[in-house]
């Protein structure tokens, strides 16, 4: 049975996501759950952010529903002049998140939601936050307000960042210069990390290999995985039957407050045609295009390549052309997704027997509604960055990928995706640098599309696809588990507080 507050005790989340795509599509859907269940929703983005959405979704788009409010707070970094299309400097957020720069801003709208004279706000219950936000942890402290974390990753990612200040404890960080970070080094066992057998180097986070101490990437990650032990409870985006051993694992160093909730998609398509609203809350700060559904429609089952990058990773014009020929090298259609920000300080241009070859066999766009375009029948491979959102929205749609993992939590699942879980095959990379070949890509997409192993994949992501769906059926561990963080966590006597 669904857990609903009762009206006299309105609980109020105020959610807030880290201000990048990945990460507000996570808790956008989280904070739909809730707001399903009965919770009063104050959601939280960067003015820059709430600018984008409302340019890509129209000026009505954040009007919100009944219960579920919008709210925007200024992220420190000075104004673009061009905010349709541009990601922001991932390191220049990340360092004005560790400096505190977003607290002030963060209580001042506490403390406006809590104003007693507000009648259309109910007083914030709780905090329900990006993982990867030291200062809500801070702000929820100052406030006495029970604080629920978000990871918005795979849960061996979790546990990779979670080794980072033993790395620096036992000398591997930070790597002295670039040139130590030989073929050899990278693939150096590390044998000392609970419920992760067979890892090296390479495949953990890859902010382990900076060269500087101060390093705002690896402290964040530093300070958030310390900062997890003081949540009410933490919530993991991933599903109990993938990760068994790393959960596991996690579990006895957070008892009783780790929660795993996903995939959170699946959750939402039950109760979306009950709830046909929060369909209107959308997830997208691009414009998305759907012609490509249309040219979709045209193509065999299975017989089409999607590829696409992500919302923030930047490549050179040369890793744009090596994959451009070795796309339509391989004689596969392909919907290829090329954001205008995608190459960086130079234009996308693409040489012209590509662009002879891809009208036969292409469709390129600048975005899309990934997941309607993962659940299509014409669509047979996924070739990706391998982020967590893209890496278990193909799961949930048994999908094989291809993986080539540029920075973070990437090289972590890319190594779960192709050898714990059997559903990739991995671009293996020139260096630091991440160089990639025309014949890697072709040969790889012809495996996938054609091959005997990407057959095999295919049934294994068929199998986990079935997985996800038991984990997110009413007597599922996910789906259990949401309805456990409600009653012992948010819903529990104490913590929703009077207007008094």
């Amino acid at each position: 049975m669904e857990s609903k507050p009762k009206a006299c005790c309105k609980v109020h989340a105020v959610c807030i996501p880290i201000p990048f795509q990945s990460h507000i599509k996570a808790m956008l859907k989280l904070a739909k759950l809730l707001h399903h269940k009965g919770f009063h929703i104050t959601f939280v983005n960067t003015e820059f952010n709430h600018r984008r959405f409302l340019k890509s979704r129209g000026e009505h788009s954040l009007d919100g529903l009944p219960n579920f409010r919008f709210e925007a707070i200024p992220d420190g970094l000075p104004a673009s002049s061009d905010e349709s299309s541009t990601t922001q400097d991932m390191y220049s957020l990340c360092e004005s998140i560790m400096n505190n720069v977003l607290l002030h801003p963060f209580l001042d709208l506490l403390a406006k939601l809590n104003d007693s004279s507000n009648i259309v706000n109910p007083a914030v219950s709780c905090i329900i936050s990006d993982g990867f936000l030291p200062f809500t942890v801070t702000a929820a402290q100052q406030l006495g307000l029970p604080i629920v974390l978000l990871f918005t990753i795979s849960a061996c990612s979790f546990m990779g960042f979670k080794q980072f200040r033993t790395f620096k404890e036992k000398g591997l960080f930070p790597v002295n210069d670039k040139s130590c970070l030989t073929k050899e080094y990278l693939s150096r066992l590390i044998d000392w990390i609970p419920g992760m057998k067979d890892i090296r180097i390479r495949d953990l986070p890859s902010f382990v290999r900076s060269t500087d101490s101060k390093d705002i990437m690896f402290n964040l990650c530093v300070e958030a995985t310390e900062n997890a032990s003081k949540a009410s409870a933490i919530i993991i985006h991933t599903f109990d039957a993938l990760e068994q051993q790393v959960l596991n694992a996690l579990s006895f160093i957070f008892p009783l407050q780790l929660f795993t909730i996903g995939p959170l998609q699946l959750l939402l398509n039950q109760i979306e045609e009950k709830d046909g609203m929060l369909n209107y809350i959308g997830y997208n700060l691009l414009k998305e295009e759907t012609e490509c559904l249309q040219w979709l429609d045209s193509k065999e089952p299975n017989s089409v390549i999607y590829v696409n990058f992500g919302s923030i990773i930047i490549m050179n014009k040369q890793q744009l052309i090596e994959v451009a020929m070795g796309l339509v090298n391989s004689n596969h259609p392909f919907l290829w997704i090329i954001r205008p920000d995608l190459v960086t300080g130079e234009t996308a241009d693409l040489p012209a027997e590509f662009e002879v070859k891809a009208k036969e066999k292409g469709f390129i766009a600048s975005w899309c509604p990934q997941e309607e375009v993962l659940n299509h029948p014409a669509i047979g491979g996924f070739f990706t960055h391998s982020g967590w959102n893209s890496t278990i929205e193909s799961l949930c749609a048994g999908v094989p990928m291809i993986c080539w993992p540029f920075l973070g939590d990437q090289p972590t699942n890319c190594r779960y995706t192709c050898n714990e879980w059997g559903v990739g095959l991995e671009i293996i990379n020139g260096g630091d640098d991440n160089r990639v070949s025309r014949n890697e890509v072709e040969k790889q997409v012809r495996e996938l599309m054609g091959g005997e192993k990407g057959k095999q994949m295919r049934n294994k992501a068929s199998k986990w696809k079935r997985f996800a769906e038991e984990a997110t059926a009413p007597d599922g561990s996910s789906a259990t588990n949401l309805e456990k963080l409600m009653n012992q966590v948010l819903l529990s006597e104490g913590l929703i507080p009077s207007k008094n």
